[in-house]
C-alpha cells in the first residue's frame, strides 16, 4: 500500500503557476520546500537567528513541490499531465518519483486497476482480473504494460467516447500514437473493419498488437514503428491522435492525405491552455463536430469544411 512520491523543482519565480497546476494532480494537498525566504522566516516564524548549515546550503532559486500518489493512481500519468502543463506554461521543470522503483509499480498498480465502463458502449477488462458482468457492454480486455493507455487517464477515455460516435461499421482506422493499442482495439470491437496503430516506442507497438491478439482482433490490426505518419500509406475513415498539443499541431499539417471522403479526426491530449493554438490550425480547413472537456484536458473531433 506503498504512496508514491512525485517531485516537480521550478524556477521560485514560477512557484504560484506551478502549485496551481501541481493542485491539479491531487486533490488532497501538496508539499512545498521554499528557501528564499530562509532568514525572514527563520525570525519571523520559528523566532531563531541561528540557521542550520545545511538548510542555509539550499538552493534559494527554485523550489520544489511534493506531490504525494495514493496506491491507485498511476504516476506515469500523474508525470505525463505535470510534464505537458508546466511545458506549456512556459516553466523549466524536472520531475522524479521516489519509494517506487519501475519495476515495483508497473506490476503493483494492476491491483487497483479493476474493470471500468467507459462511455456508453465498452468495458475495459485488465487481463489479470476476474472477468466482469459487462451489463451488455462490448469487453476490451486489456495489459497496457508499459504503454500509456489504460483507460484510466481523461485523454484515453475522451477519445473512446467520441469513437462510439464515429466508428461506423466496416470503416478503417489509423490510430497515431497508439500506445498500448487501447484506441485501435476499441475501434475494432465497436465494428471498424481494420486499424493501423502506429507509435515511435517498439514497445508500445509490440504491446498493441499483444493486446489486439487478446481481444481476437489481431488479423485486423496493423502495427507500425515510425514516428508519425512517415510509415504509413492508404486512406481512412477515421484518424485518431490521443497525443500532446505540438504534436497535433504538427500532424495537422499532412493528415488530409490520410483522408477518405468524410473523414472524422479525433484528437486528445489538448491541455485547456493549448486549445486555442491547435483550433488556430485547424480552422482554415476544419470544422469542428464536437468538443469535449475533463479536468483540464480537451478532446476535438473534426472534419473538412464541405464546398457549398
Amino acid at each position: 500500500m506503498d504512496w508514491t512520491e512525485v517531485t516537480v523543482t521550478v524556477p521560485q519565480k514560477d512557484s504560484e503557476q506551478a502549485e496551481a497546476i501541481a493542485q491539479m494532480v491531487v486533490p488532497y494537498g501538496i508539499y512545498i520546500e521554499d528557501y528564499s525566504d530562509l532568514e525572514q522566516g527563520a525570525r519571523e516564524i520559528a523566532h531563531i537567528n541561528l540557521i542550520d548549515e545545511d538548510l542555509l546550503k539550499k538552493d534559494r532559486s527554485h523550489i520544489i513541490i511534493h506531490v504525494y500518489l495514493q496506491p491507485q493512481d498511476s504516476p506515469k500519468e500523474a508525470v505525463a499531465f505535470l510534464s505537458e502543463h508546466l511545458r506549456a506554461a512556459g516553466i523549466d521543470n524536472t520531475i522524479g518519483t521516489a519509494n517506487c522503483r519501475m519495476e515495483d509499480w508497473v506490476n503493483n498498480w494492476k491491483k487497483y486497476f479493476h474493470p471500468m465502463p467507459v462511455g456508453e458502449k465498452l468495458l475495459i477488462q485488465p487481463s489479470w482480473e476476474k472477468p466482469a458482468e459487462s451489463g451488455g457492454r462490448i469487453v476490451l480486455h486489456l495489459e497496457p504494460g508499459l504503454a500509456f493507455g489504460t483507460g484510466t487517464h481523461e485523454t484515453t477515455r475522451l477519445c473512446m467516447q467520441m469513437l462510439e460516435e464515429y466508428v461506423k461499421r466496416g470503416a478503417q482506422v489509423l490510430d497515431v500514437g497508439c500506445g498500448s493499442g487501447i484506441l485501435s482495439v476499441a475501434a475494432l470491437l465497436l465494428g471498424a473493419d481494420h486499424a493501423v496503430g502506429v507509435d515511435i516506442d517498439e514497445l508500445a507497438v509490440k504491446t498493441a498488437k499483444q493486446n489486439a491478439a487478446r481481444n481476437g482482433v489481431e488479423k485486423q490490426f496493423t502495427g507500425i514503428c515510425g514516428d508519425l505518419t512517415e510509415k504509413v500509406g492508404g486512406t481512412y475513415d477515421v484518424v485518431v491522435a490521443n497525443i500532446v498539443a505540438d504534436v497535433i499541431i504538427e500532424l495537422t499539417a499532412n493528415v488530409q492525405r490520410f483522408f477518405n471522403p468524410n473523414a472524422v479526426y479525433l484528437m486528445s491530449g489538448i491541455i485547456d491552455e493549448r486549445e486555442e493554438d491547435v483550433l488556430k490550425v485547424l480552422k482554415p480547413d476544419f470544422q469542428i463536430l464536437q468538443r469535449r472537456e475533463e479536468r483540464g484536458w480537451v478532446a476535438l473531433a473534426a472534419k473538412l469544411h464541405t464546398e457549398d
